[in-house]
C-alpha cells in the first residue's frame, strides 16, 4: 500500500527528559492504525511532533512523499493533517454547528484579505451540518457545548477535525472517559470513518476497542518503538504484555 505519512527517527526532550527516541512509524492509504502503550510512552508527544505542535530534536516526518519535518503547522495541515485532541476544547461562546463552521471555513485563511470580503458561509455551515450527521451528533447541531456530555463532545471534536478536509486523521485517545457503550459507538464511527476513505492513527488505551477496529499496531514504551505488525501477534508478545498490560495479567 501506499505510505501517506512516514516519521522516522523522532526525538524529543523535555527538560532533559527524552521523552521520544528515535521513534518511527508509517500510515498507509486507507489503513487503521493503533498507537499503543502505557502511560508515558510517547504517544501523544509522537502525534504532536507529526502535527508540528512539538519540533523533534532529531528525525524527519513526510507526508503525501513531503518532507514537513521543519514546516508549520498550518502547512500540514493544507497537506491533509487533521488532529483531535485528547482534552476537548470546542468554543464555549459557540453552538455545536458554529464550532464546525469555523473550522469549515479554514481553506479562506489562504488569502486573508479575500477573506474580509467573504460574509457569506452558507458552504461551510452546509459543511458543517454533514459532518456532525457523519459522527452522529446531527441532534445538537443548536446546542451550546457546555450542555452536551462527554461522548458529544468527542464527536465534536472529530467533526472539527474532518471540518479541516484532512487525508488522514490522527485521534488521540477519543474513547478516553466514556463507558462501554459510548466507547464501543465511537469506536464504531471512527471504523465508518475508516471505511469512507479517512485514513487513520488511533492513540487509545481501551485495548479491546483498539484490537476490534484496528488493522495493525506500533506500540511504544519508555519513548521508544516497541513492536508492530498485526494485533493480535503484537499483543502475544511477551515484551509487549509485561510494558503494556504489566506482569501477572494472564489473559486479560
Amino acid at each position: 500500500m501506499t505510505v501517506i505519512l512516514e516519521a522516522a527517527g523522532l526525538s524529543v526532550n523535555f527538560g532533559g527528559v527524552q521523552a521520544l527516541d528515535s521513534v518511527s512509524f508509517s500510515l498507509s492509504q486507507g489503513e487503521l492504525l493503533g498507537l499503543i502503550g502505557p502511560n508515558g510512552a510517547g504517544k501523544t508527544t509522537a502525534l504532536r511532533a507529526v502535527t508540528g505542535m512539538v519540533v523533534p530534536g532529531d528525525g524527519s516526518v513526510h507526508v503525501g512523499g513531503r518532507d514537513v519535518s521543519r514546516a508549520p503547522i498550518h502547512e500540514r495541515v493544507r497537506l491533509g493533517l487533521g488532529m483531535s485532541q485528547q482534552l476537548v476544547r470546542p468554543f464555549r461562546s459557540m453552538t455545536v454547528a458554529d464550532n464546525v463552521t469555523l473550522a469549515a471555513g479554514f481553506a479562506k485563511t489562504r488569502a486573508p484579505l479575500a477573506a474580509l470580503f467573504q460574509r457569506h458561509r452558507a458552504d461551510e455551515k452546509r459543511r458543517a451540518l454533514e459532518l456532525l450527521d457523519l459522527v452522529g451528533i446531527a441532534d445538537a447541531a443548536d446546542t451550546m457545548p457546555a450542555k452536551l456530555p462527554l461522548g458529544y463532545l468527542k464527536r465534536l471534536e472529530v467533526a472539527r477535525a474532518l471540518a479541516l478536509s484532512p487525508h488522514m486523521l490522527l485521534l488521540d485517545e477519543p474513547l478516553a472517559g466514556l463507558n462501554h457503550v459510548e466507547a464501543g459507538r465511537m469506536a464504531d464511527t471512527i471504523q465508518a470513518l475508516n471505511r469512507e476513505g479517512f485514513s487513520i492513527v488511533l492513540i487509545e488505551h481501551n485495548l479491546g476497542e483498539v484490537l476490534r477496529i484496528c488493522s495493525r499496531l506500533v506500540v511504544l514504551d519508555n519513548g521508544r518503538n516497541l513492536s508492530a505488525g498485526e494485533p493480535k501477534k503484537v499483543m502475544a508478545e511477551p515484551a509487549v504484555r509485561a510494558a503494556y498490560l504489566g506482569e501477572g495479567v494472564g489473559n486479560a
